[in-house]
This record gives C-alpha cells, sequence and structure tokens, in this order.
C-alpha cells in the first residue's frame, strides 16, 4: 500500500511505464493474496512485460490498484 509514496498517492501515477513481476512472482501472488481484486490465470502469461499505466485506483485502505494499456485485468503494485 502505498510503498514509495504512501497511501492513496499512486507509486505509478498514469502515463507511467511499469514492468509487471515474474511469471512465478505472479503465480505467488495468487496462490498467497487472498483479499479483494485477485489475479486472473489469464494474467499470469504478461509476467515479465512492460506496459503503460492507464489508471490508477484504490481500495479501501489505501492499496493501489492499476489498469494497464492493453493488459488486461486489475493489477496491485505489488505485482508492479
Amino acid at each position: 500500500m502505498g510503498e514509495r509514496n504512501g497511501p492513496y498517492t499512486a507509486d505509478f501515477p498514469k502515463g507511467s511505464y511499469v514492468r509487471i513481476v515474474e511469471r512465478a512472482r505472479l503465480e505467488a501472488f495468487m496462490r498467497d493474496w487472498h483479499l479483494h481484486n485477485p489475479l486472473q490465470p489469464e494474467q499470469l502469461e504478461y509476467g515479465g512485460r512492460t506496459a503503460v499505466v492507464a489508471n490508477v485506483g484504490y481500495y479501501h485502505g489505501g492499496n493501489e490498484l492499476y489498469t494497464l494499456d492493453g493488459v488486461p485485468g486489475i493489477w496491485h503494485e505489488r505485482c508492479l
């Protein structure tokens, strides 16, 4: 939750280039994360790719949730 800039302040603002973590880390996140907005299986194939932040939203408590241009799904900051 806002590891760089604190809660409710995007670590990666709209238009930023981000790299999605490698597939093994996505698989671990998918296995261990049991709260809101879980990763979907189709997101795993995007591990290691670079994308541009299309939008930033926040879950209650300040968790950053990202949508990425040309990449499906909602992405937690821990996955970037």
